[in-house]
């Protein structure tokens, strides 16, 4: 077998060219992810090293460090990478559909996020940690515990 063809050479070139592509694509997000940080307050650096920018993801959409544990367990970390996504986009004013670009094309989306006109809005978050007391309440002032919320008591002990 002759491993000195114009088939292989062509070969390597293709591969080394899918290589040089790939990269080009990574360099895109990871600047855009950059981009994102700054806009929010953080240091840029912390989008290039791995798991702490995980970390500062969640500081940045308001969720609680417990999502750190979520997002490395396999199978469940589709689940809230897909939520942590769409919570970024909600903290910069967007919609679910610019979620739903993320996802699918995060190699034009992310930067699109951290290049573009988006300012940061705060945590998207920080309406579901105020309970029933939230102005974006579905009940309104229709709650329908009203002050005996079962859920927001302490426990009682039988006395003796």
């Amino acid at each position: 077998m002759d491993y000195n063809s114009e088939y292989s050479a062509a070969g390597a070139g293709i591969g080394a060219g899918m290589v040089i592509f790939w990269l080009a694509i990574v360099v895109l997000v990871y600047a855009g992810l950059w981009k994102i940080f700054v806009k929010a307050g953080k240091p840029g650096w912390a989008a290039i090293v791995p798991i702490y920018n995980l970390i500062v993801l969640i500081e940045i959409v308001g969720k609680p460090m417990i999502w750190i544990l979520w997002l490395i367990i396999p199978c469940v970390n589709i689940v809230f990478a897909v939520w942590l996504y769409n919570l970024l986009s909600k903290s910069f004013g967007k919609t679910e559909g610019y979620t739903v670009g993320m996802i699918i094309l995060p190699f034009v989306f992310i930067p699109m996020l951290g290049f573009g006109d988006a300012k940061y809005l705060g945590p998207s978050a920080a309406e579901a940690q105020n309970g029933f007391n939230n102005p974006n309440n579905p009940f309104g002032a229709n709650n329908p515990f009203g002050s005996n919320d079962p859920f927001n008591q302490p426990p009682k002990t039988p006395n003796a």
